[in-house]
């Protein structure tokens, strides 16, 4: 057993551990990295970048199948599908961004990192597997999150996967029940429909890609339950039949049926690595969930020299916000017992669906919570639809609905929900203008080029502004 006495012991190498190592080594070179699997982030290996690329491909047949409206005609009976050429670039591309983060990790001292499973034994100390144990001064928790499974799916054995396991594929499946309509779910089950896989999505409550405004919410349903069957107030049954097929028996708003898939996808949600690293150990204050409570400034828990950032702290699980509490918890950690507030940024969350779904600032359901039957008083609601926009004519993706909040006394942007095309670029306009603070009028002033997909924006922004006090 070899025994080790450091100033920091960070848990986890993933985007919100790398922050914290990095930031905490600025202030003291006695940190050690700990990392129970492999080096390369969940976003890089099976989260952000393998699904974009699967998407990427996606969308590269399904403009082939709808050229007919510009009078561009292509022979749709010779757009092939090569599953196996699908799924060699998503991983060859996904290795790529991979190794970049790996030689990353690579350039730090090896005799800094080790490999293993931590344990707390006590407030101070964690035991790696049976070969070391850290005596530490400051602990950072950054152990992530996994995909939840439902224990009613246990029966399908290998035919239940989670979207690491899509990742790893040969080649591309016929048929694929996708459970969990959230980010996940619908953004790999739309884009493994444009690839000619047979999709149903199936949730329960009548959620889609959580989208918390009622407006954009109904329209959201009817745009994608239009090109994927969605089933979302579903009641379901799965076994595996005499084929060794996933058989799905589903009833929803009145009708049933029968769906037949080579695998379930369960995208039903992730749950933080927080329950098997010996936090019984501790007298740690934790939510409903088991997950340490944290302050979201400091990223300070109830016991003073622990932090925790990233997936593992349950509070936004998307990668720039893992960087920033990595970042925040890092720093803290190295500087101990000097604390700082660090930034944290306007919430802003993009849907990497065809239409995009966005939200940015404080969410529709938040501002009901705040306002309550007093929500129409004191808040402009400015909107518009895609439809008729021009740009999005133009290119023939005139979908969607966008919604701005605004304070009606003091004009100042509250936040926006939406889908719409490439809906990514105006979530950025919109996150950076709600983080400085900006007025309805003061954006309004800005420039807005014409034709663009923006201007649908404005004619948001308009709207909000001719509500307000």
């Amino acid at each position: 057993m070899k025994h080790l006495q450091a100033d920091v012991v960070v848990l986890g190498a993933g985007s919100a551990g790398m922050g914290a190592f990095r930031n905490a080594r600025l202030h003291t070179e006695n940190v050690y990295l700990i990392e129970s699997h492999v080096y390369g982030t969940t976003c890089a290996r099976v989260g952000c970048m393998p699904s974009k690329l699967l998407i990427a491909a996606a969308e590269a047949r399904h403009h082939a199948l709808h050229t007919d409206p510009f009078g561009v005609h292509l022979d749709k009976n010779s757009i092939e599908v090569n599953g196996v050429e699908v799924m060699n670039r998503v991983k060859a591309e996904r290795d790529r961004f991979v190794g970049f983060v790996v030689s990353d990790v690579e350039e730090w001292p090896a005799e800094r990192r080790i490999m293993g499973t931590a344990k707390f034994v006590d407030e101070h100390t964690i035991q790696i597997d049976d070969h070391t144990q850290i005596k530490a001064d400051r602990i950072v928790i950054a152990t992530g999150s996994r995909p939840i499974t439902l224990p009613q799916w246990e029966n399908l054995g290998d035919k239940l996967i989670v979207n690491d396991n899509v990742f790893s594929w040969e080649t591309l499946p016929e048929s694929v029940a996708v459970f969990g309509p959230g980010v996940i779910g619908l953004e790999l089950g739309q884009a493994l429909s444009r690839l000619g896989v047979n999709v149903e999505i199936f949730g329960v409550g009548g959620h889609l890609g959580g989208i918390s405004d009622p407006v954009i919410l109904q329209e959201a349903i009817e745009t994608f339950s239009a090109e994927v069957p969605l089933r979302l107030h579903s009641h379901t049954e799965a076994k595996l039949n005499a084929d060794g097929k996933v058989e799905i028996h589903w009833t929803n708003d009145g009708e049933s049926g029968v769906f037949v898939a080579d695998y379930l996808l369960s995208a039903v949600g992730r749950r933080p690595n927080v329950d098997n690293i010996g936090l019984e150990n501790i007298d740690i204050v934790k939510d409903e969930r088991g997950v340490p409570i944290a302050n979201p400034l400091t990223m300070q828990t109830s016991i003073p020299h622990i932090f925790i950032a990233g997936d593992a702290s349950n509070q936004l699980p998307l990668l720039h916000e893992a960087s920033d509490q990595g970042k925040i918890a890092g720093e803290n950690a190295g500087k101990f017992p000097n604390i700082n507030n660090g930034l944290r940024r306007s919430p802003i969350g993009v849907v990497f669906s065809n239409p995009q779904i966005i939200s940015v600032g404080t969410r529709f359901s938040a501002l009901q919570d705040i306002y309550g039957d007093d929500l129409e008083n004191k808040v402009a609601i400015g909107q518009v639809s895609f439809k008729n926009q021009g740009r999005s004519r133009v290119m023939l993706v005139n979908k969607g609905h966008l919604r701005v909040y605004a304070d009606k006394k003091t004009g100042r942007l509250l936040g926006a929900e939406g889908f719409g095309p490439s809906l990514e670029h105006v979530a950025h306009l919109l996150a950076w203008s709600h983080q400085i603070g900006m007025t309805v009028p003061e954006m309004l002033d800005m420039p807005f080029y014409h034709p663009v997909i923006e201007e649908g924006l404005r004619t948001a922004l308009r709207d909000a502004a001719s509500k307000l006090a």
